[in-house]
């Protein structure tokens, strides 16, 4: 019986890897064949990608199933939002990618909305406002006359970039493209006057596509390269958030899904996209799902405050599983934070920036690094209940339970905080969430499944789920209103 082989390429903000995976008999399989790291580069006073170091460990995946004489069938490629790549009209990358924690967005929503008011722009996208969102990223670039947006033919969003250095052809995939705040969630299109006022059109984007098109075929090239031959790239949910959500395991539409890792997205699965006062009050964003479904949800800040702390502590143990454990003998409820505050989103000192806001906010100052990691995972259980209760709000349907899915998972001190914070149940798995529904919609575009609920059910059946059950009640909603009180005076 001949094997069909799908090569996934997930690329996270901290690190990536190349997995490889294959449905047997009605089960799916994976071995992780590379795994790397995505470092941020600092240098002219500004924080770059490196999309060449990106391709170059693409094609050292390829070429260990190449070596091991493995035939693969296709290549689908996700990674983070909003950031893009500028493509010259002689076919080069003009340099490579700003990221979006570089400050050159600073103010450069209220720049924008100088051209086209805020409540209009919401009203186009129904897309959470982020100043890192990549139609403020161009606002800034055009305000600073950026030389390669000056010469840019092209304007690829990072997955499909990469598909273009694999392929030669140039694409704008769906999920990714509506993380922008530049697509018409009801046209499935780039919203021509949002892009007009600054000075862009249409064809400086690439031709669309869905998950499950194809993409293209490896060139002569990376053919030559790696010693495959024309194997077809395919459009997966390109932003991984919705590769992520295609592989969750649920049975029916009436659950939240919680994709944990550096960024928290905390959200909902439906048919249209919600665009109404409230959401635009509670600030949430639609985003592109697969099959024509809508990701109605919040991005929260997530692992991101303790990747940052590690990186600062001296006396922490390097194994993060032991960080976790360790944080449960710190006192409970004696400080938080708002996980979302400006003053988090790149700090010079993360641990600095968690004492000052406790010292503003006359709160117990966390000193030790287990005190710093419990009150990290106590206001981010309570931010996801904060969350969760606009969803409510706002959902078509009641939400009964809360599937967590990415790295976060292997927390099982915050995901027992979860549920105890949220009063439902919370089902973990699986852990290479984003990974597995990139392999699932591989396996989708080559006929082996029908649809997101085949593709679930096989995903449910393949790996080994956990559940945690609301404990100690009384003690979390009389913490959460401290949570409340403390935080409003951010």
């Amino acid at each position: 019986m001949t094997t069909t082989n799908f090569f996934a390429v997930d690329l996270g903000a901290t690190s990536g890897r190349t997995i490889l995976g294959s449905i047997v008999n009605g089960k799916l399989e994976q071995r992780e064949i590379t795994r790397f790291a995505n470092n941020i580069i600092q240098t002219g006073g500004h924080f770059f990608w490196d999309i060449y170091a990106l391709y170059n460990e693409i094609i050292k995946g390829l070429k260990v199933v190449s070596e091991e004489k493995i035939k693969i069938d296709s290549i689908g490629i996700d990674t983070w939002g909003v950031d893009f790549v500028f493509i010259g009209s002689d076919g080069g990358i003009l340099r490579n990618p700003y990221c979006y924690r570089d400050p050159h967005t600073d103010h450069a929503m209220e720049d924008y909305f100088n051209l086209i008011p805020k409540e209009m722009v919401y009203d186009k996208t129904g897309i959470q406002f982020m100043q890192f969102n990549s139609l403020f990223q161009l606002c800034a670039l055009r305000k600073n006359r950026d030389s390669a947006l000056a010469a840019a033919n092209k304007i690829l969003f990072v997955p499909d970039a990469l598909s273009y250095m694999l392929t030669g052809e140039a694409v704008c995939e769906y999920t990714i493209l509506s993380t922008s705040q530049m697509l018409d969630p009801r046209t499935k299109k780039i919203d021509l006057q949002l892009i007009s006022v600054l000075g862009l059109e249409e064809n400086n984007f690439g031709r669309y596509v869905n998950p499950g098109d194809l993409v293209g075929t490896l060139t002569p090239e990376v053919q030559k390269m790696t010693g495959l031959g024309p194997i077809p790239v395919v459009a997966v949910a390109g932003h991984d958030t919705g590769s992520a959500v295609a592989a969750v395991p649920a049975a029916d539409e009436k659950f939240a899904y919680l994709s944990c890792g550096t960024w928290s997205l905390l959200g909902i699965e439906t048919k249209d996209a919600i665009i109404n006062e409230k959401s635009y009050e509670y600030n949430f964003t639609n985003e592109g799902g697969i099959e024509g479904t809508t990701r109605f949800l919040k991005n929260i800040c997530g692992m991101w405050l303790l990747e940052r702390c590690r990186q600062e502590w001296t006396d922490a143990p390097a194994d993060v599983n032991q960080i976790n454990r360790e944080s449960m003998s710190a006192p409970a409820f004696q400080s938080f934070i708002f996980p979302d505050a400006p003053e988090f989103a790149n700090p010079t000192s993360m641990v600095d920036a968690i004492q000052d806001y406790c010292r503003r906010t006359g709160q117990k100052v966390p000193q030790t690094y287990k005190e710093i990691a419990r009150c990290i995972f106590e206001s981010l259980a309570m931010r996801y209940r904060q969350v969760l209760g606009y969803l409510n709000g706002l959902s078509p349907f009641p939400i009964d339970k809360l599937h967590v899915i990415g790295g976060g998972t292997k927390n099982t001190y915050l995901m027992q905080m979860a549920a105890n914070a949220t009063g439902i149940e919370v089902i973990t798995g699986p852990t290479e969430g984003t990974a597995i529904g990139n392999i699932m919609l591989q396996a989708k575009a080559a006929g082996l499944v029908n649809d997101m609920f085949e593709m679930r059910k096989i995903i449910a059946d393949s790996i080994e789920l956990m559940k945690y059950q609301p404990q100690d009640s009384p003690l979390w909603d009389e913490a959460y209103q401290r949570y409340l009180s403390v935080t409003s005076l951010k």
